[in-house]
């Protein structure tokens, strides 16, 4: 007797048992999803403007800022393949006595690389603008130049050098106004507005320099 009841009494627990399972599988079923993980949605900022250049400063507002004396000792970086006094013998790279506003390849006695001379062609000077951007980063604005040189990152160096190079002449090159730097840029957009409407046309090749000692194969070269 005392079996049947115990036995009765199992059954009607695992019966109570099974119902509240089937009971709570129908109430909080939840269904397995098609791929695992959970999707997040990124709203997307549409008035999200695309970063603008930093606009460069034209030299001629650096340079009226520029202190020649400082020129000598931003010119230590560059000694070891320079000299820039009247007459000196050439280096590495050419003499820079005379550097500003003369011809680019100036000098009959130093080897100009193919592509230094190239960038010569038509009588191209370094004048303020073209030293500025070349003394910034020499493998951007001549490329595939073998100056190994980085550049002159810093604005404020770049105008204290070439300042006191303008100096370093037979005849001192005077500096620009700082005037000169707004009608430069209103010529520059009028030209530019220009190309726009007709033909365009192709800018002139920028290439490297290979200079060398006299009488030497191989060798770096500067800004001539």
């Amino acid at each position: 007797m005392n079996y049947t009841m115990y036995a009765g009494a199992f059954l009607a627990t695992v019966f109570v048992v099974m119902t509240v399972g089937i009971a709570s599988d129908a109430i909080f079923h939840t269904e397995t999803p098609e791929e695992p993980g959970f999707a997040i949605v990124v709203a997307e900022d549409e008035g999200a403007a695309p970063a603008e250049e930093e606009a460069e400063t034209p030299i001629a507002v650096l340079l009226a800022s520029a202190d020649p004396s400082n020129g000598p000792s931003v010119f230590r970086k560059c000694q070891s393949c320079h000299n820039v006094e009247e007459g000196a013998a050439h280096k590495t790279g050419p003499n820079l006595w005379n550097i500003v506003g003369k011809q680019v390849a100036l000098y009959d006695d130093f080897r100009y690389s193919p592509a230094m001379q190239a960038y010569a062609e038509g009588g191209t000077e370094w004048d303020f603008a073209s030293l500025n951007k070349f003394l910034a980063a020499p493998g951007d604005y001549i490329d595939g130049t073998s100056m190994g040189f980085a550049g002159l990152n810093r604005d404020g160096e770049r105008a204290d050098l070439i300042a006191w190079l303008a100096a370093q002449n037979d005849n001192p090159v005077p500096l620009p106004s700082p005037d000169e730097a707004t009608e430069d840029g209103a010529t520059e957009e009028a030209a530019e507005g220009a190309a726009d409407e007709g033909d365009e046309g192709d800018a002139p090749a920028e290439t490297a320099e290979d200079g060398s000692e006299p009488g030497e194969d191989e060798a770096e070269t500067t800004t001539e």
